[in-house]
């Protein structure tokens, strides 16, 4: 048999092959409520965005139901897996990476910037104020804006790795987070966040125009980080960092 690399695991996955395996225990009926990602995220020793990443990998697999308001209910298992449970990065996983790759390109293109290209950007914030929201039209005019940006710097390379880290939302996992929590007024605050990236970057800023794309794709993940599924309101607070002397939590779900 040939030897394979060793892969780790990213830690969402990990929660969801724990939770998995507690669902089929018995521990709980079908029909019946899950813990709240607070007590799942106490329990594990991780933090909520984490816990959250899972739900969404397991509802995506058919194994459970979020109702936003109510709780997270165990789902009949389905009589066939048609999915496949690949090593998709996690959604605040991919929004980090764009914040750091997108922050230093538009720090850079602040300087480099040209009248034609706040022509080009200005052209795609006005179609994106007069597309209907969300929509797939929306999802393309923002990755538009966003590979704008980094066509300022002309390189091609840049430019697709930007649209190619965008693309990676379309996975279902990000898609079922976003059908939560993306509405109509999620993508007017987001526009006025495009807005004020476009404005630094004609201020000639590379601080304010870094800051500005950071702090967009920042608030894009603290509306993805909305409760859903738990009834107590609480706010989440990532903590990546608390996460790498707590792996081994993942091995026990009370």
């Amino acid at each position: 048999m040939p030897l394979e690399a060793i892969e780790p695991r990213r830690l969402y996955r990990q929660v969801a092959d724990q939770l998995r395996t507690y669902i089929d225990s018995g521990a709980i009926a079908v029909g019946g409520r899950m813990p709240t990602e607070r007590e799942l995220a106490e329990r594990l020793g991780v933090s909520r965005p984490t816990i959250r990443e899972a739900l969404i990998a397991l509802e995506v697999e058919g194994r459970i139901r979020i109702r936003v308001g109510s709780g997270i209910y165990v789902s009949e298992p389905p009589s066939v897996v048609s999915i496949v449970r690949n090593e998709h990065e996690g959604p605040f996983e991919l929004l980090q990476a764009r914040s750091f790759i997108e922050g230093a390109i538009a720090a850079e293109a602040a300087g480099r910037i040209q009248p034609h290209h706040l022509e080009g950007l200005d052209g795609i914030l006005k179609r994106m104020e007069a597309a209907v929201q969300p929509s797939d039209e929306a999802i393309a005019l923002d990755c538009e804006f966003h590979a704008a940006i980094a066509a300022i710097l002309g390189n091609a390379v840049i430019e697709r790795c930007v649209r190619d880290l965008f693309n990676q939302r379309m996975s279902p996992y990000f898609g079922r987070l976003a059908a939560y929590f993306e509405d109509e007024e999620s993508w007017k605050a987001a526009l006025l966040e495009h807005r004020a990236i476009r404005n630094a970057l004609a201020a000639r800023d590379p601080t304010l125009a870094r800051d500005a794309l950071r702090r967009h794709l920042q608030r894009s993940q603290d509306r993805f980080s909305r409760s859903f599924g738990d009834t107590d309101g609480d706010a989440d607070e990532p903590d990546p960092s608390s996460e790498k002397s707590s792996r081994s939590a993942v091995d026990r779900v009370q």
